[in-house]
């Protein structure tokens, strides 16, 4: 499923797919904007979206095989949560 099979699913429920693409646009814009203050976001029943930092590390070019410096960084991460867990099972 892509973005736009999303906006489809919840324009089946809502009035217009214009109103379902805002819902899930807001959606998407306030869990990342969370994650940009380091705030970790929590659904219920469904998982946590959280922030983790990555060090510094010499990694190598595949093609030439020479050692470059990869930069430390902070990358999203989700965590499942338990409900969503069963559901797959």
């Amino acid at each position: 499923m892509n973005k736009g099979d999303l906006i489809n699913e919840i324009a089946q429920i809502v009035a217009t797919k214009k109103q379902a693409q805002e819902v899930v646009d807001t959606v998407f814009s306030v869990i990342t904007n969370s994650l940009k203050k380091n705030e970790p976001v929590q659904i219920a029943g469904f998982g946590s979206f959280k922030t983790a930092k990555r060090e510094a590390r010499t990694g190598r070019n595949p093609q030439t095989g020479a050692e470059i410096q990869i930069a430390a960084r902070t990358v999203p991460k989700f965590v499942p949560g338990k409900a969503l867990k069963d559901e797959l099972k």
